[in-house]
């Protein structure tokens, strides 16, 4: 086994788990005090790379909810020894069907060689202490984006992707056009020389690229120097990201850095260090992984940074077929590692056969799947839990700004929206997934907007829901309506840094009320003194009584912030550790909001106002 069990849906009728395997084997499972089939889909990766996507329905009457349930897994009806994935006390791992939700995890942004803990590790020590008191804590994990960070990859990572794809046999597609040095360690911190770029003829006259005449780089992540180009880079980089057992095929003696520039090397060094520390954590996110329901949504670091951010750059990437592939080679293996599982294959399956009919001799040929991958609109889910989990697709829907494709699309289109007002209305509650805040801190986003009236939105990711006026008006009305829930709490990442917003209409038509709670990210961080600083200037020109707040698109809501809990000094409102969120609810309410720090620490946010 290369990777998992991962629990993933959990439903009262059926239970999805992924997991990757050397070789092709019959996976099955068993659920104490069950008779149960086991479903299951094999893809085939590589030669020694099978992804399974399993599913458990048990025989007659449905699982139990809010209860733990001892599972065990069996390849070709021999039982597996799950011995590391149990919790301390317990025989087996467990699943647990959500369904009265009464904690939740939450984060996003884990970054492998950011030098902060992965919070993943934190999680699965709370989720421990629960289960030993055979409690059940938090029966799910929610990832709002940022899993992988495809064009922020580590040196050291990428030579370990080399030794993986190579040890692993995996499927290599066909060429792309890009002409890379032939050997990896030629390759390190110099991709982005050699990915796409626009010529400054073609550029728009009102770009600094056309004034300066410098190419415009299709690719515009600050740390595309190592961005991931080919799927079989994509795979191999998952099953780093998420198994400690893929690193134990890797040679880390051949893990150096054979160039002499000092920068690089001190910067290879300093990520290699990082990634040890991550992977000596890797067993406990696998464990959490083994016992927790856990359901996913991209954000653009799982593809490429700024993914659709404007309509002038899908119209870039569009016209290069590199750059499509690219593109298309993140969002496939997302579909392939989160995407089946999110819905267990009820929507997801429809690329199933497309994808299989891409391999042919021994490679991938991509071109006719393609056009179903772009074709395909359901990346968004439910859950039917108490409170309700909708998690939003934010970035293959977007509102284009037709009057100026250089200006930020809105997050979701009208279609998009209309769908969610449909999924809201009528219910109590309900807990809303988007990657990026919905109410977010309107310092920093008068300062994205002053840089995109310079004309230069991409420089800092001008990718807030206020950015395009039509769809920040279509979701403020929709939040107004009467009929849409009276506890909404909206479950955000993004932005490296914490924070609890609570937010009531100025002229609602009824009492309602909206959380904005945003946890990122689990291994990444805001420069803290800069955050400080932000934080600081909110406070001073957005405060209650200032009339700036007129001139903001949300003047009609009222935006609380609440600050940490501690003592009787002054805390901040913007936290940057790296942290996952811990989400108590009672009755479908919010009742506490606390962050599980990587570090093994505890911040918990004051909800109630002074």
């Amino acid at each position: 086994m290369l990777l998992g069990p991962i629990i993933r849906r959990a439903e009262r009728h059926q239970v999805c788990v992924q997991l990757v395997t050397s070789v092709a084997v019959r996976v099955e499972f068993t659920v104490a005090d069950y008779t149960v089939q086991s479903e299951q889909k094999t893809l085939n990766l590589g030669q020694s790379c099978f992804l399974h996507t399993v599913i458990i329905r048990p025989y007659q009457n449905e699982f139990s909810v809010d209860v733990a349930l001892d599972y065990m897994l069996y390849f070709d009806g021999v039982m597996q020894q799950l011995d590391a994935l149990c919790y301390a006390g317990l025989s087996s791992p467990q699943i647990v069907i959500p369904h009265n939700l009464t904690q939740i995890l939450h984060g996003s942004c884990r970054n492998p060689h950011h030098p902060s803990a992965d919070s993943l590790a934190s999680a699965d020590d709370q989720v421990q202490q629960y289960r030993q008191r055979r409690q059940v804590g938090p029966s799910l994990l929610l990832m709002s984006g940022d899993q992988i960070y495809a064009d922020d990859v580590a040196g050291a990572m990428l030579l370990a992707i080399g030794q993986l794809i190579d040890k692993l046999g995996l499927y290599k597609e066909a060429d792309n056009g890009l002409q890379l040095p032939k050997l990896r360690q030629e390759q390190l911190f110099c991709r982005h020389n050699f990915l796409p770029k626009t010529p400054w003829k073609k550029c728009s006259k009102w770009s600094l690229g056309y004034h300066f005449k410098k190419d415009e780089p299709h690719f515009t992540s600050a740390h595309a120097c190592n961005h991931l180009i080919h799927f079989e880079e994509f795979i191999a980089y998952y099953l780093l990201a998420f198994s400690p057992i893929a690193w134990t095929l890797i040679d880390r003696s051949l893990i150096t850095y054979d160039g002499n520039n000092p920068a690089k090397v001190s910067k290879f060094s300093n990520e290699w260090i990082a990634l040890q520390t991550f992977i000596t954590q890797l067993p406990k996110a696998q464990r959490l992984f083994a016992n927790t329901s856990t359901l996913m949504m991209f954000d653009d670091h799982d593809v490429t940074d700024d993914w659709n951010l404007t309509a002038q750059w899908e119209q870039a990437i569009a016209s290069n077929y590199a750059s499509r592939r690219i593109i298309n080679n993140g969002l496939l293996s997302y579909w392939l590692f989160q995407g089946l599982g999110n819905d267990a294959m009820s929507d997801s399956e429809a690329l199933i056969v497309p994808f299989e009919a891409s391999f042919g001799g021994e490679t991938w040929h991509f071109d006719t799947l393609d056009k179903s991958l772009q074709r395909f609109g359901r990346w968004h889910f439910c859950l039917n839990t108490y409170p309700k989990v909708v998690v939003l697709d934010t970035r293959t829907h977007r509102w284009r700004n037709e009057q100026n494709f250089g200006e930020p699309s809105g997050l979701m289109d009208w279609e998009m929206l209309m769908e969610l007002q449909d999924m809201l209305v009528d219910h109590d509650a309900v807990i809303l997934v988007s990657p990026p805040p919905v109410f977010g801190v309107k310092s920093i986003e008068a300062i994205q907007a002053l840089f995109n009236f310079c004309g230069q939105p991409l420089v800092v990711d001008v990718e807030n829901w206020m950015a395009h006026e039509g769809s920040a008006r279509k979701l403020l009305d929709i939040f107004k309506r009467p009929d849409t829930p009276r506890e909404t709490i909206i479950l955000s990442g993004d932005v490296h840094y914490s924070f609890c917003f609570s937010v009531q209409s100025r002229f609602g038509r009824h009492d309602n009320r909206i959380w904005q709670l945003t946890a990122s990210g689990i291994k990444n961080e805001f420069p803290k003194k800069l955050i400080a600083c932000l934080d600081k200037l909110d406070s001073i020109f957005y405060g209650p009584w200032s009339p700036l707040n007129f001139f903001t698109k949300r003047w009609q809501m009222e935006v609380n912030k609440h600050p940490l809990q501690k003592g009787d000094q002054k805390q901040p409102y913007l936290v940057s550790h790296s942290a996952i969120s811990l989400v108590t609810l009672e009755q479908g309410k919010l009742a506490q909001y606390e962050l599980l720090h990587g570090d093994g620490s505890k911040s918990k946010f004051c909800l109630d106002l002074e």
